[in-house]
């Protein structure tokens, strides 16, 4: 039968760049969000923000009955955001596992053969045009979540605009179960639009009356590697601040692990979990680890919380540095003094996981070190090898 998409579907929200609520209020009403406040005061960060208001305009769309056509496979699913960090580890687990994976992917000059290589199905489509997301439902059970917007666009374009348009989308085709990526804390930070906007797009999920899974994610270790890592061993500068904040990093292999056993289990449906690692760690603890796992001192240039602050309000004051000034936003929330971690103990018995089978930061980055340090010292006696002597 043929299925009639909300008529709003192209132009989803109106979200204005000039103020962004900090209070939330979703009243029951024939949309799936009422309009937010104009203008409040963020009584969490003591002092007056005006943010962007976030308003959606999206109707409710009622059940869709798909029969008598074609049953869609549970092992069907599609990834959205399967070139990123933590999309391709997703991909890898969901074929590893027998799942039939398709990918969505941006049109971009080089193309994702790196997906197609290990099995999965690429299809082409963009979530800043509504109107290409509709045929990449066709046939699919299950959506995993975990795109985002790339730096050098606005957050909302993607974040906001685009995640309005895949759940309604999602809801019109009638898809079996949408888990989404969201971040550990948005609630608690309206003063940051990216935190802002992931907690704005759960409470956008839950209303929508979609199968769902929130899963809050507080780091990955993979981005420690091109942060201090590499820095590191070429022995160029390390950016750090001076602020005590601790993050429980995690492998994104780990979160996809336990993504998926998640996803098999029917009682995880509609919840709200938190994915944290082992231990949090400052950004000073993480520099003496590499430090010593390297063998050699880091060269560190520390950058005062002070800056960030000056630097983000400075922004604030011109149209066009807007979106950087969100970003700053979101790095000053990382360096204050906050712990992005919460106990895993009650997640790990709901999902029948070992906590020794998650693996420590310390453990990540003795692997990394181990086989670069390795393949340079290799590399070296290659080079002394192939040197002619007359």
């Amino acid at each position: 039968m043929a299925l009639r998409l909300p008529t709003q579907l192209a132009t989803p929200v109106n979200l204005h760049r000039d103020a962004f609520s900090s209070r939330r209020s979703f009243a029951p009403s024939d949309t799936l969000f009422s309009s937010f406040p104009s203008f409040v005061s963020s009584s969490s960060a003591r002092r007056s923000c005006w943010l962007p208001v976030v308003r959606c305009t999206a109707q409710q769309t009622g059940p869709v009955n798909l029969a008598p056509g074609t049953p869609v496979r549970p092992t069907s699913i599609l990834v959205v955001g399967a070139t990123g960090t933590l999309g391709r580890q997703i991909v890898r687990r969901a074929l590893d596992e027998g799942y039939e994976v398709r990918c969505l992917v941006r049109p971009r000059p080089a193309p994702a053969d790196f997906l197609r290589d290990w099995g999965a199905i690429v299809v082409n489509a963009d979530l800043s045009k509504p109107e290409t997301i509709p045929a990449t439902l066709v046939g699919i059970h299950t959506i995993i979540d975990c795109a985002t917007g790339r730096p050098e666009e606005p957050i909302k374009t993607v974040d906001w605009e685009g995640k309005v348009a895949l759940i309604q989308c999602a809801k019109a085709m009638g898809i079996q179960k949408y888990i989404f990526f969201s971040i550990h804390n948005c609630d608690k930070h309206p003063e940051v639009p990216l935190m802002e906007i992931k907690y704005c797009t759960e409470k956008f999920l839950k209303d929508a009356g979609l199968n769902h899974i929130i899963i809050r994610l507080c780091g990955f270790m993979q981005g420690l590697i091109g942060q201090y890592a590499v820095p590191i061993l070429e022995e160029k500068s390390v950016w750090g601040t001076d602020a005590p904040t601790r993050i429980a990093y995690m492998d994104t292999q780990d979160i996809a692990r336990l993504t998926f056993i998640a996803l098999r289990n029917e009682n995880m449906n509609g919840k709200l979990l938190t994915f944290a690692g082992p231990r949090a760690w400052t950004t000073q603890e993480v520099i003496t680890l590499c430090e010593r796992l390297a063998g050699q001192d880091a060269n560190v240039t520390t950058v005062p919380v002070s800056v960030l602050r000056f630097t983000r309000q400075l922004t604030r004051f011109f149209e066009w540095t807007n979106d950087v000034a969100d970003r700053l936003a979101f790095s000053e929330v990382l360096t204050s003094d906050t712990v992005f971690s919460v106990p895993m103990t009650e997640t790990y018995d709901l999902l029948g996981v070992d906590a020794k089978d998650i693996i420590t930061l310390e453990k990540y980055l003795q692997d990394y070190f181990t086989n670069i340090l390795k393949k340079l010292k290799d590399l070296k006696a290659q080079s002394k090898q192939s040197d002619i002597f007359i």
